[in-house]
């Protein structure tokens, strides 16, 4: 132990990647560290987040990719939502249990229940005081309820990822990564989806003509979408509901899902007592060091306001940063990497670095765009669309880059290096990679 003054060095808010990937190694270095999870181990990320989603996508680009090649590939592809939720809490379930008993097995501890600030080293955990020398808040993000009457009758991404029987008819509240992915689940499930938007843009972060595309594709396979909704409440009458939107329309389906965001959680955790500054949208105010307006206090992860992409490689960037200040081993800010991230749609939509837009707004950049549907590796599993744009510097190094495929996620992955490594065309051009590959074909165009 470092401090003895304290029952602990460091105490996480929190269990998810947030916490736990930067303070297994702390622990290793003989600091006594403590988790408190009020809720499930692991957080968010394995339990109703990219685990357990990527659990349930995978039926579902399996059984798009078997009618795309129903000629050679025979047979009737039908999901069955029932035994995939199943499929789902079997792959999910060890995760957790197995996170728990590394935690012990490694000398941490584990608090089950809710924290509650009482001073800037003590926490209040059911009724019980623990003291630590720092204090990590890592309680991530909770989802968001629209404000409209009705609103308890909807259901939010938790809910739907214990939805035991897919509902015949769903509304589905926004267009962000949650809503877009779930709607794309429920479809291929057997669901009329009717998915409400607040203005006319999806998935805004994302280059738009891409997601023009993919909106065409969700509607082709027969998902509605209503711009500017205005929605205004939610009722029930027996088993059905009724969505009121825009003067005054109608729309009765038996099952309504808010995806309309998710928001930090930061209250009723005593942080106005101990003077640890929040926004209710953004999260904990942080500084270049994740240190919150109390010196001994920092944040990790989705719940801290750093401008960065609320993703689980963000969170597990951060807690390995912590890691290295709280050991001694750095005494510098922390400095982001260019984070990739994708929408698991079909097809799904990647970026990483610098955008479209942003590189179209500046004479800094240059864009190349491709389409590459047509080529030999793309049609082995007959992909509808490919379409990628590589951003370059001046110097010809790529700083960024978006793709619109089957294989998105696969592709902007390959592009990681060349894009943090700042790598030049000669360093890129001996990156030697398999083929015929995803590596290779991406690789290629830089």
């Amino acid at each position: 132990m470092k401090n003895p003054n304290f029952d602990y060095d460091v105490i996480y808010i929190g269990s998810g990647h947030a916490a736990f990937d930067g303070a297994k190694t702390l622990c290793k270095q003989g600091f006594k560290i403590a988790f408190v999870e009020a809720i499930a181990v692991g957080g968010t990320c394995p339990n109703w987040g990219c685990n357990a989603k990527i659990s349930l996508d995978g039926p579902v680009t399996l059984a798009k990719t078997q009618r795309r090649m129903k000629d050679i590939v025979e047979g009737d592809t039908k999901l069955n939502w029932k035994e995939n939720i199943k499929h789902k809490r079997e792959g999910i379930l060890p995760i957790k249990v197995d996170r728990e008993a590394t935690m012990k097995s490694l000398g941490m501890d584990v608090i089950h229940g809710f924290a509650k600030f009482t001073d800037a080293h003590t926490l209040e955990i059911n009724g019980e005081h623990v003291t630590s020398d720092k204090i990590v808040i890592a309680t991530g993000l909770t989802p968001h309820k629209v404000e409209i009457e009705g609103t308890e009758l909807s259901h939010d991404s938790r809910d739907f990822m214990e939805l035991e029987d897919m509902p015949k008819r769903m509304a589905v509240v926004g267009t962000g990564y949650i809503a877009m992915e779930f709607a794309t689940m429920a479809n291929e499930a057997g669901a009329d989806v009717t998915m409400f938007m607040h203005g006319d843009k999806a998935l805004r972060p994302f280059y738009q003509p891409y997601v023009k595309i993919l909106m065409d594709e969700m509607k082709a396979s027969g998902i509605k979408f209503i711009e500017n909704s205005g929605l205004r409440s939610f009722s029930q009458d027996g088993d059905e509901y009724t969505v009121t939107y825009a003067d005054n329309q109608q729309l009765t389906v038996d099952y309504i899902l808010d995806a309309s965001g998710r928001v930090p959680m930061v209250h009723n955790m005593g942080l106005e007592e101990v003077g640890v500054k929040y926004d209710d949208k953004k999260g904990v105010l942080v500084n270049e060091y994740l240190q919150t307006s109390v010196e001994n206090i920092y944040a990790s992860g989705d719940v801290a306001a750093t401008g960065q992409p609320n993703l689980t490689p963000t969170a597990t960037f951060e807690s390995q940063y912590l890691k290295h200040l709280f050991a001694g081993e750095t005494d510098q800010p922390i400095d982001f990497p260019a984070i990739p991230s994708v929408v698991f749609t079909s097809p799904r939509i990647s970026q990483m670095g610098v955008t479209v837009d942003e590189a179209n707004a500046s004479d800094e950049y240059t864009v190349e765009e491709h389409d590459a549907t047509n080529t030999w590796f793309r049609q082995i599993t007959k992909e509808p669309v490919v379409k990628n744009a590589y951003i370059f510097d001046k110097e010809h190094r790529l700083v960024g880059f978006t793709e619109i495929s089957d294989q998105a996620d696969n592709a902007v992955d390959m592009i990681v290096p060349a894009v943090n490594m700042k790598m030049t065309p000669l360093e890129i051009e001996r990156n030697v990679h398999l083929f015929p590959s995803i590596g290779h074909d991406t690789w290629k165009n830089i």
